[in-house]
């Protein structure tokens, strides 16, 4: 074999097979391409490449040169501790392991034996000779093997094919394990994309770019239905564009949080508005997203439709706090109100008042006409008494045909007119299903001072009036 140094035309051999190793688009053609270069470019008749697998196997994935051989290797697997074995009896030729016909035991003998007579040479080539190029990425990370077969020559290759066989393996691990990054890439990022668009909640990239923040850069169908808009819609404009006007201000805390590097996740509640009109409440998880080099590059939401269960908690919390059969504020929710209204006398300065009332005669209604009938007249005494409120009043039912009325900022001329009113009102005949029903009520008031005011003596003095009014 030549003795000579590394020549300019070998060099040049070399420099246009790496450019093809650089330019394969795929890790199919890099692999590929490498096998050919051996075969085409340093003297080899038979090249292949096994790639190495996370688990601990190396798979022949590339065969060039010879059919029968590309048949019986292209699939094989075997254990890395298999080329070990064979690796330690190996000759070391710079960063090549050459493995002498007879030097391994015939059990351990791996992969296809080429059919051919050996010349009777002192350096000719072997059937069962074997020479492998180890292929490592840049950080020296083992990626595969290239093992060669067959030199043209039928002879040992000489210092200057070993040498270039050398070269090309050390770039080709580099090109492989390239090509094995960008391929880990493309089937993260199909597999994000496959997520992302079918996951069954609504999902969104989010821009942190100062001056575009806000603006959505990728969106999914299942957001899109959910808010009633387009992708093209929503890309054009930012997540304040869909946020409830009255969630928006929350919204900017929440994402200067996650600005300011406070938080790295944030979970709300919240509600978007929908093409149409209509409020639609979501549970909204974010994260932030951060690029190689530790910046926050953008966010990334997952958001689920709890419109549903809004609602449901929300009819809950009335019923809670409302009478079934008028629909009014109940006793559970007086508190509420009576702390509500001595915080604003005492905050204004101005009085509220506090109207007892009791329906005089209700019992002869439910005697005669049945309790049935009795339900229909209270739904209509109680909805007339709402309708001679003030928007800021509220009439409560206490229980049976007992009624509330909180008054803020209420004189006390003003809270007997307010009396007046409501008793006229109940005293109208109330017509149910054919029974004209007549009844009246008895009001005490009690005024809600400015100061120091208390609930339960609120109640008993209105509740004392009243009875001075019914035995008057």
């Amino acid at each position: 074999m030549d003795q000579a140094p590394l020549g300019m035309p070998a060099l040049r051999r070399l420099h246009e097979l790496i450019g093809q190793l650089n330019g394969s688009n795929s890790l199919d053609e890099t692999l590929q391409a490498v096998v050919d270069g051996v075969v085409a470019i340093v003297g080899f008749e038979i090249a292949v490449v096994s790639l190495a697998h996370a688990d601990g196997m190396l798979e022949a994935v590339a065969v060039a040169g010879n059919e029968e051989a590309r048949a019986a290797l292209l699939g094989h697997r075997l254990p890395i501790a298999s080329w070990t074995a064979e690796l330690d009896v190996a000759d070391h030729w710079g960063k090549l392991r050459f493995v002498p016909h007879g030097r391994l035991p015939a059990d351990q003998l791996i992969g296809w034996v080429p059919d051919f007579e050996p010349l009777d040479l002192p350096d000719a080539w072997h059937p069962l000779d074997a020479l492998y190029a180890p292929l490592h990425s840049a950080n020296g990370q083992l990626v595969g093997m290239l093992s060669v077969d067959l030199p043209n020559d039928r002879r040992l290759p000489g210092p200057v094919q070993r040498e270039l066989l050398e070269l090309f393996a050390g770039q080709a691990g580099i090109a492989v394990d390239n090509a094995l990054v960008t391929q880990q890439l493309k089937t993260s990022e199909e597999t994000f994309r496959l997520a992302f668009e079918g996951a069954g909640n609504g999902m969104a990239l989010i821009s942190l770019d100062p001056t575009d923040l806000g603006r959505y850069l990728r969106v999914n169908a299942a957001l899109c239905a959910m808010v009633g808009r387009s992708a093209e819609q929503l890309l054009q404009g930012t997540f304040f564009d869909v946020t409830h006007p009255d969630d928006r201000e929350d919204n900017r805390r929440a994402l200067q949080l996650l600005l300011d590097g406070d938080r790295e996740t944030l979970q709300v509640e919240k509600r978007y508005v929908h093409a149409d009109g209509h409020a639609v409440w979501v549970s909204l998880t974010t994260s932030v997203v951060h690029g190689g080099g530790g910046a926050a590059e953008y966010l990334m939401s997952s958001i689920e439709d709890i419109t549903e269960r809004r609602v449901a908690e929300a009819e809950l919390q009335h019923r809670a706090h409302h009478d079934p059969l008028t629909g009014l504020p109940n006793r559970r929710a007086l508190a509420g109100r009576l702390a509500r209204a001595l915080a604003a006398a005492e905050s204004t300065g101005q009085p509220g008042a506090v109207l007892f009332c009791d329906l005089d005669d209700f019992k002869r209604v439910n005697d005669s006409h049945g309790h049935a009938c009795g339900d229909k007249v209270l739904a209509v005494i109680a909805e007339r008494m709402a309708g001679v409120m003030r928007g800021s009043d509220s009439v409560i039912r206490l229980g049976g045909d007992e009624f509330i009325v909180v008054a803020d900022a209420l004189s006390g001329p003003e809270a007997s007119a307010l009396a007046q009113r409501l008793a006229e009102a109940v005293r109208d005949p109330v017509s149910v299903e054919g029974v004209v029903a007549r009844v009246s009520v008895s009001i005490g008031i009690a005024p809600i001072p400015i100061c120091d005011g208390d609930p339960k003596q609120l109640l008993k003095d209105a509740d004392a009036a009243m009875y001075q009014a019914k035995a008057s």
